[in-house]
């Protein structure tokens, strides 16, 4: 009988040569090469979405003559829709596959993004992003189930703490490229950028992503199981809590994003390029600390570098605070906090969610999809809040890294012995 994929990947993965040929495990090695490859490109596309946009939004206002509050609901649409379609995804995901409901969100979100280069009110404009974030849900959710599908264990968290460095990388680019094309194209231009850049990775998957879920692991679709499975997951204590983790370390990241551009475009004058250069060095700190997570959960413990992490947090709050205090806006204060605060992000994100994958190791689809409801349920609320909030002072920012960071740390404290098994488990 013929070595699946999936075989050859799983005995790579458990170090198990002894199961297969010399010829096998070099197939089985190319293909994970490949499958990761692939995984790199989906994983930051929704972040790119959310990003590569964001130093427009006070053009965008400008253009509509509208409130910096109801251009802000741009981004808590497109938060709710992924809110929204990750547990039916999941579900669906778990019954006919991976790649079929991956390319349907990739095709969504290309023509949404065509839509919003041709809007002509920002109602219209709200309600396409809240349709793109549908289609964005399924990028994150299914490149890491599929990584779930091939690895276990520590391996598992090494390869979404690669997963994370490249959702880590969409900080980094997408804004400055965005910037750019604000300041010397239109703001309509960067959705067509990002119509173009949706299509290509679709394309990509069609052709290299092969179907990572067997068929005899398939769940079809009953909704009283489903309910099961989820209730199950939310009576799991350890669970809850390491979903809340990952939702809150989501929604730190969020806000600077929504809060940014009118600090330093609006409060400090600067252009739209300029902040979408900040924005670069910023996000370098976050896709950083992304791989150094992959790097690290391999040589101490899990429970060390989330401590670590929520320290850093609370420390980027803690200058955000003083220096709001003491000096006033600053330009160099928000840059130094914000970039200390991805850092903890980015090492904390591929962390939270690793411990909250490894409690489950059946319907991880489905499990998958109630992680990120967890996210984005996080991340519409945070981005409420901060839109609701002046953007006259970098003070609310410093509030909710302190406060994110505490919270974590008081989670932490409660689930520390299930955060061993996952390193002895690892």
């Amino acid at each position: 009988m013929p070595i699946s994929l999936l075989d050859r990947l799983n005995a790579s993965s458990d170090r198990r040569p002894e199961r297969l040929d010399v010829q096998a495990r070099t197939r089985g090695v190319a293909s994970a090469r490949r499958i990761i490859g692939v995984l790199l490109l989906v994983a930051p596309l929704e972040q790119v979405a959310f990003d590569i946009y964001t130093p427009s939004l006070p053009k965008i206002a400008g253009y509509f003559a509208a409130s910096n509050t109801l251009v802000q609901n741009t981004v808590t649409a497109y938060v709710l829709g992924m809110a929204l379609v990750v547990l039916p995804a999941g579900l669906i995901a778990d019954a006919i596959g991976r790649e079929r409901v991956l390319l349907t969100g990739l095709s969504l979100m290309t023509l949404t993004s065509i839509g919003c280069a041709l809007t002509a009110s920002l109602p219209m404009m709200i309600g396409l992003r809240f349709a793109q974030g549908l289609g964005a849900g399924t990028c994150l959710l299914l490149a890491a189930t599929v990584a779930a599908d091939c690895f276990r264990g520590a391996k598992l968290v090494s390869v979404l703490g690669l997963l994370g460095a490249a959702w880590g990388s969409a900080p980094v680019v997408a804004p400055a490229v965005g910037g750019v094309i604000a300041e010397f194209g239109s703001w309509r231009l960067v959705f067509v950028m990002l119509a173009a850049l949706t299509a290509t990775v679709g394309l990509l998957v069609a052709l290299i992503l092969p179907e990572t879920l067997r068929r005899e692991r398939r769940s079809p679709i009953n909704l009283r199981a489903a309910a099961g499975v989820l209730g199950e997951a939310l009576r799991h204590r350890a669970f809850v809590a390491f979903a809340m983790m990952f939702g809150l370390v989501a929604a730190a990241q969020t806000v600077f994003g929504v809060v940014g551009p009118f600090l330093y475009e609006v409060g400090l004058g600067f252009s739209s390029s300029t902040y979408g250069f900040i924005s670069l060095g910023v996000g370098a700190a976050n896709f950083l600390g992304a791989a150094t997570c992959g790097a690290m959960v391999l040589r101490t413990t899990t429970r060390r570098l989330a401590i670590g992490g929520s320290a850093v947090l609370a420390l980027a709050g803690l200058l955000m605070l003083a220096s709001a205090h003491f000096v006033g806006l600053s330009a160099v204060a928000i840059t130094g906090g914000a970039a200390l605060a991805l850092l903890s992000i980015g090492t904390l994100d591929p962390l939270t969610k690793g411990l909250a994958m490894g409690v489950f190791s059946r319907n991880i689809g489905l499990i998958t999809g109630l992680i990120s409801t967890f996210c984005y349920v996080s991340m519409t609320l945070a981005t409420a809040l901060m839109a609701w909030l002046p953007e006259r002072s970098q003070a609310p920012l410093g509030w909710f890294y302190v406060a994110a960071a505490a919270a974590l740390v008081t989670v932490l404290m409660t689930t520390a012995r299930h955060a061993s098994r996952v390193d002895v488990a690892a």
